[in-house]
């Protein structure tokens, strides 16, 4: 059985709807207004082997932020009703990926516990109409809808577009390891018996 949610989500600052398969081939549809931030996503579901349809109408006339961040619950939320109960499942996932000059690491657990860490240092602003302080902004809002302990960092790096591409990409890797199954978890992966 095939591991999916479909969220609908409407606000006076945006109208989100994403249809999310955890076990997909990568097939990705994404239209948020953003033209980078969909390219980022494309990659994302790529690597992951995640179907993922999202469609956004976003108040992107005052700026970017509300549209980045509410993507981020969104795909969180997605995540979550998705992976269920999750049995069976790693729990754990983690990659550290090259993209040119980038190295970025990616580490998560789906422990139920929120907890976000990011280190990562941009020199511009923008990349296409993407500000670089939202790329943060987004994967903090996946990592609190999604109950979710993540950490981002970016180990070497020159080139904005490389790093933000590399950190989708890993995080894309290590999700999909983390929601992988492994035949030898009874139940949950933890001692106290729930995620």
């Amino acid at each position: 059985m095939e591991r999916t949610a479909r969220i609908e989500r409407e606000t006076k600052e945006t109208k989100i709807n994403i249809n999310l398969c955890l076990d997909g081939s990568g097939k990705s549809a994404i239209k948020t207004g953003i033209s980078f931030l969909d390219h980022m996503l494309e990659g994302f579901a790529k690597h992951s082997f995640i179907d993922l349809n999202l469609s956004i109408e976003g108040d992107l006339q005052v700026d970017g932020h509300h549209t980045v961040e509410d993507a981020g619950i969104v795909l969180g939320q997605a995540i979550a009703k998705a992976v269920g109960d999750k049995k069976g499942i790693k729990r754990f996932g983690q990659f550290i990926l090259p993209m040119d000059d980038a190295l970025a690491l990616v580490a998560l657990d789906l422990s139920g516990r929120p907890y976000f860490d990011f280190d990562a240092d941009f020199k511009t602003e923008c990349v296409g109409y993407l500000e670089t302080q939202l790329v943060r902004e987004f994967f903090y809002a996946i990592s609190y809808s999604a109950a979710m302990n993540l950490h981002i960092k970016i180990l070497s790096g020159n080139n904005d577009h490389h790093m933000i591409e590399a950190i989708f990409k890993a995080f894309g890797k290590a999700l999909s390891e983390a929601v992988s199954y492994d035949t030898r978890v009874e139940g949950v992966l933890s001692t106290k018996g729930v995620l």
